[in-house]
C-alpha cells in the first residue's frame, strides 16, 4: 500500500478527498493535518468517514509528511507554496488542489490572488493537472497543480474547437453556474440557506480568479492568446457545475461537431460525449469523476453551443486530484474512481 498525506482536510474538498481515498484499493491515508483540529478524530468532524478514516488530525510536520509517497494540499490559496519546496527537496510528490501553482505568470497570479508568491521558482516545475491535456507530463511530475472547478468544465468543453482552430477564439463566452459548495465550508452570509435558496445570481462579472487559468489553458492549445468572457453564477444546489459555452465558427464549412467531440474524447475514461440531441444534467455526475457534455449548432447557424457538467467537488477537485495521483504513482488512472453518479 502507498502512504498518502492530506494537508488541510477540514473543508468540503478535503472531506471529499478523504471519502474517495478511503476506498481506494492501493493507498492508505496515514496523516491528515489541521492546526485547528489537531488531536481530534477525523470522523468526529466528518461522521460519514466513521469506520473508514480512523485517525486523528495532526499538526502539519514536514518530516512526517515527507515520509508519505504523495501529499495532497486541500488548503486555502497561499498555503501549499509555504511548504511545497521543502517537501520536494525531501523527494515527496505533491498535488496542490488550490491555485498556488496553476498560473505560470507570477505577476498575473499575484494580481489575481492578492499576495506575494512564496516560491515563484517552483511554479515552473509544476505540471497542470488536466489529464485530457497533459497526461504524459503528469505521469513523471513531482508537483501537480490540480485545476480549478470552472476551468475544468470550461476547458474540456471548448478544447476540441480551439485545438482544431474551428472557431473565432478572440470572442469565446463561458456562462457557468456552480453549486454553493464551490464557495467552501467557511461561514459566509452570501451562502447561507436563506440567502442562496430559491435564488440565482451572477457574480464576479468584472473578473473571476479562474479567468486567467482558463485563458492559459486555451492559449496552450491555440498557440496564441485567446479572448474569453467568463461569467460565473451561484445556483441553489449543493454540488455541480454547468457551463454553457458559446463560440462562432471561423468558416461556414465546419465538420460534424458531434463526431469531432466523440473522437477527441473516445479514449478518455472520464469524459462522456452524449448522443446527438441530448443535454447533460448536473445530477447525472453527482459524486462521480465524469465530465458529461454535448455540442450543438442551433438552427444550423455559425454559433456553436457546448454544455458541459461536472461535480465541482469530484472532477472539479478531489476526484481529478486522485486521477492525477494514480498517474503519478503508476496506477491505473481509473482506480478508485469508477463508481457511477448518485441519483436522486
Amino acid at each position: 500500500m502507498l502512504n498518502i498525506g492530506v494537508v488541510g482536510g477540514t473543508g468540503y474538498t478535503g472531506v471529499e478527498l478523504l471519502r474517495l481515498l478511503a476506498v481506494h484499493p492501493q493507498v492508505t491515508v496515514n496523516r491528515v493535518t489541521s492546526r485547528s483540529q489537531a488531536g481530534r478524530q477525523v470522523s468526529g468532524l466528518f461522521p460519514n468517514l466513521r469506520g473508514f478514516v480512523d485517525i486523528e488530525f495532526t499538526e502539519p510536520d514536514i518530516d512526517a509528511l515527507a515520509e508519505c509517497d504523495l501529499v495532497f494540499f486541500a488548503t486555502p490559496n497561499g498555503t501549499a507554496m509555504q511548504m511545497t519546496p521543502a517537501l520536494l527537496d525531501r523527494g515527496a510528490r505533491v498535488i496542490d488542489l488550490a491555485a498556488d501553482f496553476r498560473i505560470r505568470d507570477i505577476a498575473e497570479w499575484e494580481n489575481w490572488y492578492g499576495m506575494q508568491h512564496a516560491c515563484p521558482q517552483t511554479v515552473a516545475q509544476a505540471v497542470y493537472g488536466l489529464p485530457e491535456m497533459n497526461r504524459e507530463a503528469i505521469r513523471s511530475a513531482q508537483l501537480v497543480a490540480n485545476p480549478g472547478c470552472y476551468p475544468t468544465a470550461v476547458t474540456l468543453g471548448l478544447l476540441p474547437l480551439v485545438e482544431q482552430g474551428l472557431v473565432d477564439d478572440r470572442r469565446l463566452i463561458a456562462d457557468a453556474k456552480s453549486g454553493v459548495s464551490g464557495a467552501g465550508r467557511g461561514a459566509n452570509t452570501a451562502t447561507l440557506l436563506c440567502e442562496a435558496s430559491e435564488s440565482f445570481k451572477a457574480y464576479a462579472v468584472d473578473g473571476h480568479r479562474h479567468l486567467p487559468e482558463i485563458r492559459q489553458n486555451l492559449a496552450q492549445v491555440a498557440k496564441h492568446d485567446v479572448g474569453l468572457t467568463f461569467v460565473p453564477h451561484l445556483t441553489p444546489m449543493i454540488r455541480g457545475i454547468e457551463a454553457t459555452l458559446y463560440a462562432v465558427l471561423a468558416t461556414p464549412e465546419a465538420p460534424d461537431l458531434h463526431a469531432l467531440y466523440a473522437q477527441r474524447y473516445a479514449d478518455e475514461p472520464f469524459v462522456d460525449v452524449l448522443p446527438v440531441g441530448n443535454l447533460p444534467e448536473t445530477r447525472s455526475v453527482r459524486g462521480s469523476n465524469v465530465c458529461r457534455m454535448s455540442v450543438f449548432r442551433p438552427q444550423g447557424s455559425d454559433t456553436v453551443v457546448v454544455s458541459a457538467v461536472i461535480d465541482n467537488l469530484v472532477k472539479g477537485a478531489a476526484g481529478q486530484a486522485i486521477q492525477n495521483m494514480n498517474l503519478m504513482l503508476g496506477l491505473d488512472e481509473t482506480t478508485g474512481l469508477a463508481q457511477p453518479a448518485l441519483l436522486p
